[in-house]
Order: structure tokens, then C-alpha cells, then sequence
């Protein structure tokens, strides 16, 4: 009976929850919700398109980026319900970061329908216009989340543990994306065929010491022989996920041991973060295979 009852009430408050970011947050909930339907089509795509770009399945990507951009959309409402004193940042970063991850997740889409990559491809004028245009978007998101950092640094919280947890949260996620301008730099190999032909295919690459497209994880397809930037940058960007969710795991604790597990917390993680960011660097795989 206790489990029912506890059971029950998560389930209320879960509907609450979502009854108020269908209310306050429209905008973005129902952008996360779009973002999650597509992964049907795409889901739909890796069962029956055989074609594998890069050495993935086609649409892997595609359904990747749907599940990271929803799950950040839905916690950007969730973040802006504690920042009730701020309604024109919301409105204006919601309205930013709906339409980008939008056009983000759908220029993915259709560069893996032409069977052909989406990021660092120069090869035609096309290939180009898409890669400017996802990348200024993620430079425009990137800079809205920046606005939000500072209302969170001068925004006071009633839950202290919380507050630590969403300041050094979004703090650490803007560091994950700036990741993005890492692999967007073209590397050495790149510049030379840049000099000598001057038709590159490619500018920039996630992979550290070789091409992308090698040996990965499954289901990832994090490099197993060399570095690869895509680990730092999915550790920091879900920062704003992991930090509150740690804060939230300390709840029973008295209010300055919660905010000391916090920010120590957020040490680890930022240490984990930097650490990783230094072995991709060095051209080391997170986890090597042979």
C-alpha cells in the first residue's frame, strides 16, 4: 500500500509538472514534444535504409540529435519556471532556441536523406550554405544560453543546492557547445588541401589524428582508435541535466551539507569534463579498442 501510494503521488506530481510547462512554457514543451515525434521517422529510418554515412547508419545521427535537443528544450522550460522575474529573456531565448533546434534537427534530417553528412561538409555550395547555417544557429543558441547563465547567477533561490546546481549547470553546458567551435576548426590536412586545391570537402572534424568515420562505440560511434571531441562536448552540454539531478539525489540532506555535496559535485564534474576534453585532445580514444 505505502509503494502505491508513493507510486500514485510521483505520478501526480509528474502531471503537475507537465500541466505547468504545458501552461508557462508552451513554446518549448511543445517544441520537445515535436522533437520527440520525429524520432519515429527517424527510428523508422535505421530500420529500413540500409546506406551508412561515415560509418554509421544513415539515420543514427538524426535520431541522436532529436533525443539531445528535446531533452534540452523540455529542461530549458523546466530552468525558466525558476525565473519568473525574467519574462522577456524567456520569451526571447525560447523563441531562439525553438527555431533553432527545429532547423538544427531538420538540416540533419535532410543531409542524411541525401546520404550524405551534415556537419563539416564544404563539398558543395549547398553542403556550405547548410553547415553556415546550422552553425550560426548554434552560435545564436549558444550566446541565448549565455543570457540565461547570467540571470541564473543574479536570480536568488529559496533552495540554495538547486541554485548551485542550475548556475553551474548551464555555466558548464555553454563550455560542452563552445566544444562545437573545437571541431569546426579545420585541422592541418585540411588547410593543405585547402592551399592546394582550393575546393575543400571537408572543414573540421570531431576526430582527433585521423578522419571521422572510423572504428566507434556502438551507438555512439565514439572513436576507439584516436581522440574524439564529440565525448567532452556530450559530457558538458548535459550538465544541465546531471547537476540538478545530483542536487535533487540530496534532498534528505540538511540545507549546508546539500550545498557543499553540490558544489563539490560540480568540482567532479567539471574536473570530468576537462579531463576528457584533454584526452581527445592528445588524440586518445575515451575508451580504447582494437
Amino acid at each position: 500500500m505505502a509503494t502505491m501510494a508513493f507510486t500514485s503521488g510521483a505520478e501526480d506530481g509528474d502531471r503537475g509538472l507537465l500541466r505547468r510547462l504545458w501552461a508557462e512554457e508552451p513554446l518549448l514543451t511543445g517544441t520537445g514534444a515535436l522533437l520527440l515525434l520525429a524520432l519515429i521517422p527517424f527510428l523508422l529510418g535505421l530500420w529500413l535504409d540500409p546506406r551508412v554515412i561515415t560509418g554509421v547508419p544513415a539515420w543514427l545521427k538524426p535520431a541522436k540529435f532529436a533525443i539531445s535537443t528535446a531533452i534540452y528544450t523540455l529542461t530549458l522550460a523546466w530552468v525558466f519556471l525558476h525565473l519568473r522575474e525574467w519574462p522577456r529573456l524567456r520569451r526571447v531565448v525560447g523563441r531562439i532556441t525553438a527555431a533553432v533546434m527545429v532547423i538544427e534537427v531538420g538540416l540533419i534530417a535532410v543531409q542524411a536523406a541525401r546520404g550524405t553528412t551534415s556537419h563539416f561538409n564544404v563539398g558543395t555550395p549547398l553542403d556550405a550554405a547548410i553547415f553556415s547555417v546550422m552553425g550560426l544557429g548554434i552560435l545564436l543558441q549558444t550566446l541565448s544560453a549565455g543570457a540565461v547563465a547570467v540571470a541564473l547567477w543574479r536570480q536568488p533561490f529559496a533552495d540554495r543546492a538547486l541554485g548551485w546546481a542550475l548556475r553551474l549547470g548551464l555555466s558548464l553546458s555553454i563550455l560542452g557547445a563552445s566544444v562545437g567551435g573545437i571541431m569546426t576548426t579545420p585541422n592541418a590536412a585540411q588547410r593543405a588541401e585547402m592551399r592546394a586545391t582550393h575546393r575543400p570537402l571537408v572543414s573540421g572534424a570531431h576526430t582527433v589524428g585521423a578522419p571521422d568515420g572510423g572504428p566507434g562505440l556502438p551507438g555512439t560511434g565514439w572513436s576507439t582508435r584516436h581522440g574524439d571531441l564529440r565525448v567532452s562536448h556530450f559530457v558538458g552540454l548535459h550538465a544541465l541535466q546531471a547537476l540538478p539531478l545530483i542536487a535533487f539525489l540530496f534532498r534528505r540532506r540538511p540545507e549546508p551539507t546539500r550545498v557543499r555535496l553540490t558544489l563539490l559535485a560540480s568540482a567532479a564534474y567539471a574536473l570530468l569534463f576537462a579531463v576528457l576534453l584533454a584526452q581527445a585532445l592528445l588524440g586518445r580514444p575515451f575508451i580504447p579498442l582494437r
